[in-house]
């Protein structure tokens, strides 16, 4: 499943970095602007962030205060590990779910120019946010790596 999403997130990443490209080089070379290239690389953007989330999640690259959490005493950290844990898998749950709730109230909706439905843009998001908040949730089972920066 990681290799796929990894395939995925590569792909989204190459698609995000061509669309602006093939856009210059049709403006300076052709004088003719792509229609609607602007718009499909704001949604490139955004599938790209969102359907990355549960990798950075995965490979602990968690935003945390490493240096004030290794200052701590032990138990404490432990306490505040499970907290930040705690906190990833609330918050993820929660704008997952919130993500799914706009999908289903919004399903005719769609970008101007290109006609993207807003359900892929959301189906991203609520996929990043499920995502992540399941890897929080294994994380919870795994002991804490001694040599860790992140709240695990």
């Amino acid at each position: 499943m990681r290799k796929s999403l990894e395939f995925v997130c590569v792909f989204l990443l190459g698609a995000l970095v061509a669309v602006p490209f093939i856009q210059i080089i049709a403006r300076e070379v052709f004088g003719a602007a792509i229609v609607g290239a602007e718009e499909l690389t704001r949604f490139l953007l955004i599938c790209t962030v969102f359907v990355a989330y549960p990798l950075v999640v995965s490979s602990n690259e968690n935003i945390v205060m490493a240096e004030l959490l290794e200052a701590l005493p032990t138990r404490l950290r432990r306490g505040i590990r499970f907290l930040i844990i705690t906190a990833g898998i609330v918050t993820c749950g929660f704008l997952g779910w919130v993500a799914i709730q706009n999908i289903m109230g919004n399903l005719r909706g769609a970008t101007p120019t290109l006609k993207i439905p807003f359900w892929i843009f959301m189906g991203a998001t609520a996929f990043g946010f499920a995502g992540a908040c399941i890897v929080h949730l294994a994380q919870l089972r795994r002991p804490p790596d001694a040599q860790s920066s992140v709240a695990l």
